[in-house]
């Protein structure tokens, strides 16, 4: 089962209405359907992706721009938060 926390959910709709502003709908769509993608992928093979040096994380690069960050919690895939791969961050 997939779960997505609070701050997932959060920088999800950001990164979407950042995809909105600068560039269009499709654009958005295509975004969603890669995320979809990932999830479906990730419910067959929860460890597809490599852990990060952050404890218990995983990450999967949705775009050249962005990444999944997830954790697996016994049967449980939770969606952690997206990121924009330029910037810095503590999932590194």
């Amino acid at each position: 089962m997939i779960i997505w926390s609070e701050e997932a959910k959060y920088s999800y709709e950001n990164i979407i209405d950042d995809i909105l502003a600068k560039w269009n709908v499709k654009t958005a769509l295509n975004f969603e359907q890669k995320v979809n993608n990932l999830l479906e992928k990730l419910q067959i093979n929860n460890h597809l992706y490599p852990a990060t040096n952050y404890k218990d994380l995983r990450k999967c690069v949705v775009h050249k721009n962005s990444s999944l960050i997830y954790k697996i919690n016994q049967e449980n895939i939770e969606v952690v938060t997206l990121i924009f791969n330029k910037d810095n961050h503590k999932y590194y």
